[in-house]
């Protein structure tokens, strides 16, 4: 599979180096110009472009930006495609949003609105990257981790959860992109090694205005 890396930090990195380990094609993007990507692209084994072109290559878009960013993603150029959102709301960082502080809307239906026409799956945002490349395991291993994904779209999710296993991990359906809330920053879900038994049982204890300490979860 084709594969548009919409982004290139940590988690951007990540998922095309294990994107190219499992054989899909890979091109990377940022926004700073593709003249800074030809040592990380020499070190994956990838391919470079804009946003927009990597957006054009991929039969799957992943979308690795800070969140404040996300108005700037290309639209045209992701409608009917599968785009896998990894972003999180972090108010020091990305400015406060009062839709999001108030609950009103999730990340994703929030980035969801800006994609029209794009099939949308909250994913790979509840890791920190450093583990995304070291702690997947084959399937049927005990304790084998597992990560959660949202969405609206069946077949999309599918899709993704195929990708989640292929990495290394067991895919939990929480539902909906309205309810991807249950693992996003601060939530009891977030960043932490959880098998799916320990994984369904730290969704359901999540609180929609209720937050963990900050930075809790990097421990």
């Amino acid at each position: 599979m084709k594969m548009g890396i919409l982004g290139a930090g940590f988690l951007g990195r990540a998922m095309a180096t294990l994107a190219k380990q499992h054989g899909h094609e890979v091109m990377i993007s940022n926004s700073r110009g593709t003249e800074t990507l030809m040592s990380t692209a020499a070190a994956i084994g990838c391919r470079v472009g804009t946003a927009r072109e990597a957006a054009v290559f991929g039969e799957l878009a992943v979308v690795a930006v800070p969140f404040r960013h996300y108005l700037a993603l290309p639209v045209a150029e992701l409608e009917g495609k599968i785009v896998i959102d990894t972003c999180n709301y972090y108010p020091e960082r990305d400015g406060h949003i009062d839709v999001l502080d108030q609950h009103a809307i999730t990340t994703s239906e929030l980035m969801a609105r800006h994609l029209r026409g794009a099939r949308l799956v909250k994913a790979f945002n509840a890791i920190l990257a450093k583990d995304l490349e070291t702690d997947g395991t084959p399937a049927g291993e005990s304790a084998r981790r597992a990560l959660p994904m949202a969405g609206d779209d069946l077949a999309a999710k599918q899709v993704v959860a195929g990708i989640l296993d292929q990495f290394g991990f067991d895919a939990v359906d929480a539902g909906s992109l309205s309810a991807s809330w249950r693992f996003e920053r601060a939530k009891p879900a977030y960043c932490v090694r959880l098998d799916r038994a320990g994984l369904l049982e730290r969704l359901a204890e999540a609180k929609r205005e209720v937050e963990l300490p900050h930075g809790s979860w990097r421990h």
